[in-house]
């Protein structure tokens, strides 16, 4: 029972790729959120609008049908274009289509975050900055930038975790994460309970590291910062 009938080092095999495609996610989630949140913030009334109808759009509509559309409709797009160079036929794993999708879901919840992290930075702190000679950039850089991550961080933690939690959607496109593997090994066994806790177990796991890590980043970030 502890080995789970010989099928926990599948489940294990399952949980590496549910954290890579994580990780990976969040990069692209972090690089759209700046995206988005710079948009938001920015005069020019195209980018803006931009970045509005992409929040609003995946806010909308729910994670489980925009993977299905992004994963299906990525393969006909990039297979209309492949047919249109005269290429050959493309197969879109669902590693890479699970990934960009998940990315592109949280880069939405990040762009909110993050606007919301520049939007409580002190303008003071900002004047001073251009006061001291800085340049734009430098004031990004030095001030904004690290002072954003302080008061952005409880909610990029929190969409972080709800990312974690969400990769598990990756299943239903075939990828081999610990809960398609979980699936099979409790058909195989007709124990499907017993894996699906353990699954269940293991997200903990990943979930409990990761509020370790935020809480260390917190402290990090709010040395020399006076709470009351």
């Amino acid at each position: 029972m502890l080995d789970l009938h010989g099928y926990f080092p599948f489940i294990l095999k399952g949980m590496g790729l549910t954290v890579a495609v994580a990780l990976l996610s969040l990069l692209i989630a972090i690089f759209l959120g700046m995206l988005g949140a710079l948009a938001k913030l920015s005069s020019s009334r195209t980018a803006n609008l931009i970045a509005s109808v992409y929040t609003t759009l995946i806010r909308g509509v729910p994670d489980l049908v925009l993977m299905t559309i992004i994963f299906f409709g990525g393969q006909i797009l990039v297979n209309n274009i492949s047919d249109y160079f005269g290429g050959g036929y493309i197969d879109v794993s669902p590693f890479v289509a699970g990934t960009i999708t998940i990315g592109f879901i949280f880069g939405a919840y990040m762009a909110e975050t993050f606007r919301g992290g520049i939007m409580a930075v002190s303008r003071g702190e900002i004047e001073a900055g251009y006061a001291y000679g800085m340049t734009a950039k430098q004031v990004f850089l030095r001030i904004t930038l690290p002072a954003m991550v302080r008061h952005a961080l409880p909610g990029f933690g929190n969409n972080w975790l709800v990312l974690a939690k969400a990769t598990a959607l990756v299943s239903v496109i075939g990828l081999h994460d610990m809960v398609y593997n979980a699936t099979v090994a409790g058909g195989a066994t007709r124990e499907p309970f017993t894996f699906f806790f353990v699954v269940a177990l293991l997200f903990l796991v990943i979930t409990g590291v990761s509020d370790v890590g935020l809480r260390w980043a917190d402290r990090r970030f709010s040395v020399g910062v006076r709470r009351d």
